[in-house]
């Protein structure tokens, strides 16, 4: 945690680190540091060049370390969501940049105005691209409205601002709210955070009995379990 802040000040921002954000989101830690801290690599004619981090986050970081906030956390699910679709991080680049100029918001993605405005947005970049693109205008249409009602789906919105993230296939059950335990993932209506109660049903070897020592539906306790286990095996 970051030595100039008390932890209350986290409260309603949420606190990640790169490791912890790349588990939730399913994705090696080496891709999301990259998008976030930048990186060296060859071009083709031998010269080391530099890929800058897609955007400062909200919080400060130093020595290959960074702490994220929540609205981190929800573009990163965005970039990741392109990627999986196959597009360039190059034209993910240029999409987010885009969309900061047309929404004037520099967490662009994580804007209610992202959805609506989003295939003007996501064609307007690639025409300004002067990278190859292997699909034709129709399937990056098809592609793009995939990727934003996939992405959505799961997210809470309030005042065109993501708010919640609920990252168990949208169920209700768990939620990632940075007004509560800081962002990380509880269920939602005890509140008691879900690596307690899967750790707590290893340790007790019950679903059952751990459901009545925190009070928690048994059913949160078990999905609690299983979103654990998906993470783990990701």
């Amino acid at each position: 945690m970051t030595a100039h802040k008390s932890p209350h000040e986290f409260v309603g921002i949420g606190l990640y680190t790169i490791d912890e954000a790349a588990k939730l989101l399913k994705s090696p830690t080496r891709t999301v540091r990259r998008w976030l801290l930048g990186h060296d690599f060859k071009a083709r004619n031998g010269e080391t060049r530099h890929s800058p981090p897609l955007w400062a986050t909200d919080l400060p970081h130093a020595d290959g370390a960074a702490e994220l906030s929540f609205r981190d956390l929800v573009e990163l699910r965005f970039v990741r969501a392109f990627v999986e679709m196959g597009l360039d991080i190059r034209i993910v680049r240029s999409c987010l940049e885009t969309a900061r100029e047309c929404i004037q918001s520099d967490r662009p993605f994580s804007s209610g105005r992202f959805r609506t405005d989003g295939k003007r947005i996501f064609l307007q970049s690639l025409e300004q691209d002067d990278t190859p693109v292997l699909i034709d205008l129709k399937r990056k249409q098809f592609v793009f409205h995939q990727i934003v009602e996939r992405t959505f789906k799961d997210l809470d919105l309030e005042d065109d601002i993501v708010t919640r993230w609920r990252p168990f296939h949208g169920r209700a059950s768990i939620v990632v709210d940075p007004k509560r335990a800081f962002g990380q993932p509880i269920a939602a209506e005890s509140g008691v955070p879900t690596i307690v109660l899967a750790e707590a049903v290893v340790a007790e070897g019950s679903v059952t009995r751990v459901a009545a020592l925190y009070e928690v539906d048994r059913a949160a306790v078990q999905d609690a379990v299983t979103f654990h286990k998906e993470l783990a095996a990701a």
